[in-house]
């Protein structure tokens, strides 16, 4: 439990991060919303994206999996949708913040040491 509160709080701290990067495109009104956003992406990964990777297998498989860069995309966007304070104006916007979050988010969980 105490590793996936970790994973949450650097996840909200780079959403923060990356929404500062990416300013005027992707705003995130607060930390708590950061904080919000970051449970949503987690639950949204863990529920929708294994249904749409199983649906796109063949496009993912012919595109040498570059295609998951337009799922991540995608998930971004729906987070948008649900998360109120969190806004990213389009799906181009939302493939950059999900490659800079992600790369962010990985930086952040070394030092941290949540990879234990």
């Amino acid at each position: 439990m105490g590793s996936f509160l970790l994973r949450i709080l650097v996840s909200a701290l780079a959403a923060m991060i990356t929404a500062l990067l990416l300013k005027p495109a992707v705003k995130v009104d607060s930390f708590i919303t950061a904080l919000i956003l970051a449970l949503v992406l987690s639950l949204l990964n863990a529920l929708v994206k294994p249904v749409l990777v199983l649906l796109t297998f063949p496009v993912t498989i012919i595109t040498l999996g570059l295609f998951l860069f337009v799922i991540n995309a995608l998930i971004i966007l729906l987070a948008a949708k649900l998360v109120p304070g969190f806004k990213v104006d389009g799906f181009w916007w939302a493939l950059l913040f999900s490659i800079v979050m992600t790369i962010i988010n990985s930086i952040l969980i070394s030092i941290a040491g949540g990879n234990d």
